[in-house]
């Protein structure tokens, strides 16, 4: 595979908006800041890779061609959507929850959880958004040369965008300034993400996707 097939126009586009989108503020990058600030930077890192691996695999859907059928089989979709949406609101319990709780409590149900389940809530969260698998077929329409180097090419081209940018948040959250800092906004960051991971969820649900 020559370096051109990397950086052609089409693909340097696909880049682009992926990088954008997933740079962006949404709930994958706000968990990752809480879970950095609260269990670490090796917990963060773990459900980075999730979200990415998630993400990854939608891509591979869509360059496969799957994603065409999937989207065209409604009820799937519908399930997928009802799942996340459900999925987004148990999120959002649990932040309020930690929202509302003493300082030793918090300490108490927060203990460092293990990596295994964090890799899987960053799988998850990105596994159960419907809308990824609509992004992933625009991004790969947009990057599209009908040949299989360019599909290998935009899968490790936007695998490597998305570990930089989320384990950069990982990373970022996880200094000793920022765990501090969260130390002392606990409340109000966990309720910030309460309200995020709520109306996401609840929009997900009242969407048509």
């Amino acid at each position: 595979m020559t370096a051109n097939t990397y950086f052609s126009t089409n693909l340097l586009l696909a880049y682009t908006a992926y990088f954008v989108g997933t740079a962006s503020p949404g709930p994958s990058n706000l968990a990752i800041m809480s879970i950095a600030a609260s269990h670490g930077r090796k917990a963060a890192l773990m459900f980075a890779l999730g979200v990415v691996s998630g993400s990854m695999f939608w891509a591979t859907v869509a360059t496969l061609g799957v994603s065409a059928a999937l989207i065209a089989y409604s009820q799937f979709i519908i399930a997928v959507k009802i799942f996340g949406g459900l999925y987004l609101l148990w999120l959002a319990f649990k932040s309020g929850r930690n929202a509302l709780a003493t300082a030793a409590s918090a300490l108490k149900t927060g203990q460092t959880p293990t990596l295994t389940s964090v890799y899987s809530r960053g799988l998850m969260l990105h596994l159960t958004n419907p809308k990824a698998i609509l992004v992933w077929v625009s991004i790969v329409a947009l990057s599209s040369n009908s040949t299989g180097s360019a599909h290998s090419a935009l899968i490790a081209g936007c695998a490597t965008i998305g570990c930089l940018v989320f384990g950069g948040y990982a990373v970022l959250f996880s200094t000793d300034s920022a765990r501090r800092m969260y130390v002392r906004t606990r409340r109000a960051l966990e309720g910030c993400l309460a309200v995020v991971f709520g109306i996401a969820g609840i929009r997900l649900l009242a969407s048509r996707v």
